[in-house]
């Protein structure tokens, strides 16, 4: 089988002739079959169903003609979404300044995970603030990447008695004279 590097090549030419992106393909193996899970971008836009209907049918006729996976796999066609994931240099570059989770293959000082704000992509190289510590990863060792959006703010529960006061009707006020 190809790897995913192969295939976003083979895939991205399609994908821009239909005016969208090909962010980068993942590849899975399972005991059923494959899973081949291609990710679209429309630039200066979200991507809708449309354009993941579209890119399919395409991928798929470019798929059929090539033949470069053998067995059973299923078409996935996706959005990033806001966990969006990061498959080169260029879109590590146009994500600075945000929060992103990355593994790594080879552990640094004992890590394979880390999660902080993405301080600078330049030389090959991705430096990542981790727990205010600039710590540099080679990008052939990136094993994935995805956006981490910041979590919103914890809701605080209400006591009881005051969730219980604000579910009373309140009793209307006679206009003033």
């Amino acid at each position: 089988m190809v790897n995913a590097v192969q295939l976003t090549t083979l895939l991205a030419p399609a994908i821009k002739a239909l005016g969208l992106e090909c962010l980068g393909v993942e590849c899975a193996q399972h005991s059923h079959g494959g899973l081949l899970r291609v990710y679209i971008d429309a630039p200066g836009r979200l991507v809708n169903v449309e354009d993941c209907e579209t890119a399919s049918r395409e991928i798929s006729t470019v798929l059929d003609a090539n033949d470069p996976i053998s067995g059973h796999y299923t078409l996935e066609v996706s959005s990033p979404g806001i966990d969006r994931p990061l498959f080169t240099l260029a879109h590590y570059a146009r994500c600075q300044g945000e929060c992103a989770k990355i593994s790594v293959q080879l552990p640094i000082a004992g890590r394979r995970r880390f999660q902080g704000a993405i301080l600078r992509v330049e030389a090959n190289q991705v430096t990542i603030d981790q727990d205010g510590s600039a710590v540099a990863l080679a990008f052939e060792n990136i094993e994935k990447g995805r956006l981490h959006p910041a979590p919103l703010a914890p809701v605080k529960p209400r006591s009881p008695s005051k969730a219980r006061a604000a579910a009373k009707p309140q009793k209307p006020t006679p206009p003033s004279p």
